[in-house]
C-alpha cells in the first residue's frame, strides 16, 4: 500500500482487496499456486494489492491482480470481464505504468 492518509479509502480497498481473494477466478488460483510463497524464482508476489495515485487532484486506487515489489511488476489474469472495459483498462494500464509499474 502507499503512504495515503485517507483511512475512509484505505479501508475500501482492503474490504475489496478481501472480497476479490474470496472469489478469485479459477486462472487466478492456479496462477496463485505457482508463484506463492517465493515459488517463482524466489521472488515475493502479494494478491489483490491495491495501489494508491493521485488523479485529477482525487486519490483513488487500482487493485492489482498480483504485484511483486521487488521487479515493480505487476500480473493482471485478464478475462471476459475485460472485454467489455478496453478504454478503461487502456487508462489504468498507462495510470499504472506512469507509477513506475510494469504490467
Amino acid at each position: 500500500m502507499s503512504l495515503n492518509k485517507n483511512q475512509k479509502l484505505i479501508m475500501i480497498a482492503k474490504h475489496l482487496c478481501r472480497e476479490l481473494r474470496r472469489n478469485s477466478t479459477n486462472a487466478e488460483k492456479i496462477f496463485w499456486e505457482s508463484v506463492r510463497d517465493k515459488r517463482f524464482m524466489n521472488k515475493k508476489f502479494y494478491r489483490q494489492y491495491p495501489v494508491f495515485f493521485d488523479f485529477c487532484g482525487k486519490e483513488q486506487f487500482f487493485i492489482l491482480d498480483f504485484f511483486c515489489f521487488t521487479e515493480d511488476l505487476a500480473v493482471e489474469i485478464d478475462g471476459g470481464y475485460h472485454k467489455r472495459q478496453k478504454n478503461y483498462d487502456v487508462l489504468r494500464t498507462h495510470i499504472i505504468s506512469n507509477l513506475g509499474i510494469s504490467i
